[in-house]
């Protein structure tokens, strides 16, 4: 019997994706989860904050109504990033050399960039999470090191935070 194994970083992203079936959004579903030294220190989806109504409870989105293009004015959103719940339930110094990983779903079940919003970004800096593993829209399982290359202005304004 000759059966691969799939690496821990497509382990992960699996288990991100499972983590998006629980969202609230139907714009699009993300999961993320922190994991440090091989434990998962924590798991986060987008949703409605907790006790409120969801888009899904409303059945529309608000940014679908008002044609808010992806990337824009997210504090008209309903929902809380998967990458801000995952950083509320971890304390700091789990997180503190971490990977955080993350998976998205468009409405149409096809996958879409998974790349962190430039405010999530910066969440992911000061919890002190090095690395970062995203799926993107090609399906490929692509890395960052944010805290090393937001210092380049360039890769901000005109990179992956465009």
């Amino acid at each position: 019997m000759n059966r691969k194994r799939i690496n821990k970083d497509q382990y992960y992203i699996n288990i991100a994706s499972d983590l998006y079936q629980r969202s609230t959004c139907l714009r699009r579903k993300f999961g993320a989860l922190i994991v440090k030294n091989d434990e998962i220190i924590a798991t986060g989806y987008n949703g409605a904050p907790r006790k409120t109504l969801s888009s899904l409870d409303y059945g529309w989105c608000w940014r679908e109504r008002h044609d808010i293009p992806h990337g824009k004015n997210y504090e008209l959103c309903r929902s809380v990033h998967a990458e801000m719940n995952a950083i509320i339930q971890a304390p700091r110094r789990d997180m503190i050399g971490g990977t955080m990983y993350i998976a998205g779903e468009n409405a149409d079940k096809t996958n879409c960039e998974a790349f962190p919003c430039v405010v999530c970004v910066r969440l992911i800096i000061n919890a002190g999470i090095e690395r970062l593993v995203y799926r993107a829209k090609d399906g490929l399982i692509k890395e960052e090191f944010p805290q090393k290359n937001w210092k380049d202005d360039e890769f901000i304004v005109v990179g992956k935070y465009k």
